[in-house]
């Protein structure tokens, strides 16, 4: 018992011994980091380069890591990134030897207190001018200093939405020096690229790549060079939200076009679903308008509306001049041999189109028509044999007709009987030219019947050959549209 009390006291003392020591390191760190800040910072102008010769290059070390896409603007053609800007170079008046400081190799400073590099983003488009935040600088005693900031950067971009929802954007990053030119402050790549390690994943844009090159220009106004380091970001638009909301919506109503033509003339509703569907194809237009920047190149999708838009008009106007014809009544000419051989006989064959009121055949159908005509044949064989009849008892009165005594001769009847057989055969006379007016009047009326009957059938013909010939139309923008996507 007394042998562990004591290894317990022994572990105790030694504990608080090593937790005393620390103490004491990590206070006499923080002595000689006041000492150093102290001794650095005595006769130190952050004002002017700090290089010791003037006639020196001082050398920056640029890395960009991106984090975030925020936004981007198509319309206004700018793209907002969140960034994590990395810049190290070495100030000449910022070393110290680490062993008199009891081997401190570093310490943190506020950035405001060093000279920093004036980089800033060329292509900026922001309207106020921000600057990345004022965070720490790692101060080592070799006095290479590391500035590590954030940034939200706003940047012109130039936007093409030819292939507009399929489109790929490629978006610079430019940084350079503001006031310094090559012979004074070079930029040197990190990395021969933008670091993506930490990118957070966008819901619209899918990244692929960020590729960093170094430009070296001169001006008009100067015959210094100016350095600068260009990011390019390689962007693929996810097009899925746009294609269920856009694309899809109006292929689905662009094949409604198409079925106005097989719609019956009489339900006044041909003309309505035609500019229905061209009223829906323009507010999608707008919303399209409504994203996209006023520039010439007109987007794909755009191009589509637009074709779309004006086959449905094509498909209104034709619409108009077929009902047109459907409505043909006794008053129009008579179908032209023309039409009756290539529309009624050929053409209407193709399409499986029937008489006017029919949709398809059928056994019933058939025995109706059957039964109708067998119907009509009937009536017009009762018309023949009383025209007949009556044609007979009129020659009979023409005979009757005679002299008096020729009558009473042949018939043997008296004076009176045969003034009222003479008046008998008047009223059949009277009645044979009614009927024959009646049937003039049906064979007229029949005849401008079945004059309006043909221009209905060649005015449904029409609509078919219409109907599939927009229908193959709009198939084939559909597939020319999705054909084009990069």
């Amino acid at each position: 018992m007394k042998r562990n009390s004591l290894s317990s006291s022994y572990i105790s003392l030694w504990l608080l011994f090593t937790a005393v020591i620390l103490q004491a390191v990590e206070s006499a760190k923080g002595k000689y980091a006041h000492m150093l800040f102290n001794k650095l910072f005595e006769d130190y102008s952050n004002a002017l380069r700090p290089v010791e010769d003037t006639d020196k290059v001082l050398n920056v070390t640029l890395q960009i890591t991106l984090s975030q896409i925020k936004d981007m603007d198509e319309r206004n053609q700018i793209l907002s990134a969140y960034l994590w800007i990395r810049q190290s170079w070495y100030d000449a008046y910022l070393k110290w030897d680490k062993d008199k400081y009891d081997g401190l190799d570093s310490i943190r400073i506020p950035s405001d207190l060093v000279w920093r590099p004036d980089i800033v983003l060329y292509n900026k488009a922001d309207d106020d001018f921000s600057e990345p935040v004022n965070t720490n600088v790692v101060l080592r005693y070799d006095g290479k200093i590391t500035w590590d900031a954030p940034a939200i950067t706003k940047s012109s971009c130039v936007v093409d939405v030819s292939y507009f929802p399929f489109d790929s954007q490629q978006c610079n990053l430019t940084f350079g020096s503001w006031t310094y030119n090559g012979n004074q402050v070079d930029i040197i790549n990190s990395l021969d690229s933008g670091d993506l390690s930490d990118f957070v994943e966008d819901v619209e844009w899918e990244i692929h790549g960020m590729p960093a090159v170094k430009n070296v220009i001169t001006y008009g106004c100067c015959s210094e060079p100016y350095p600068d380091v260009t990011f390019t970001l390689i962007l693929k638009r996810k097009s899925s939200f746009y294609i269920f909301n856009l694309l899809l919506p109006c292929i689905l109503i662009s094949f409604l076009a198409p079925l106005g033509f097989y719609l019956p003339a009489d339900s006044g509703e041909k003309v309505s679903l035609g500019v229905t569907v061209l009223l829906a194809l323009t507010v999608f237009q707008l919303m399209v308008a409504e994203i996209m920047p006023p520039s010439e190149s007109v987007p794909l999708i755009g191009k589509y509306y637009i074709a779309t838009m004006t086959m449905i008009t094509a498909s209104t106007a034709l619409t108009i001049i077929i009902m047109n014809l459907h409505h043909c009544g006794s008053e129009a000419k008579p179908v032209p041999q023309w039409a009756k051989v290539v529309i009624l006989d050929y053409m209407s064959k193709i399409f499986f189109v029937y008489d006017v009121g029919e949709n398809c055949t059928s056994p019933k159908r058939e025995k109706e028509e059957e039964r109708k005509l067998e119907g009509d044949d009937g009536c017009q064989r009762r018309h023949k044999e009383v025209r007949s009849h009556l044609s007979s008892r009129n020659d009979d009165c023409v005979l009757k007709e005679k002299p008096n005594g020729n009558l009473s001769k042949n018939y043997g009847v008296n004076g009176e009987n045969a003034r009222e057989v003479v008046n008998c055969c008047s009223c059949y006379k009277m009645l044979i030219k009614n009927i024959e007016y009646i049937a003039n009047c049906i064979r007229d009326h029949k005849a401008n019947r079945a004059k309006g009957i043909e221009w209905k059938k060649v005015a449904k013909v029409m609509d078919r050959f219409f109907m599939w010939i927009f229908f193959i139309m709009v198939f084939f923008m559909s597939v020319l549209i999705i054909g084009k996507a990069p």
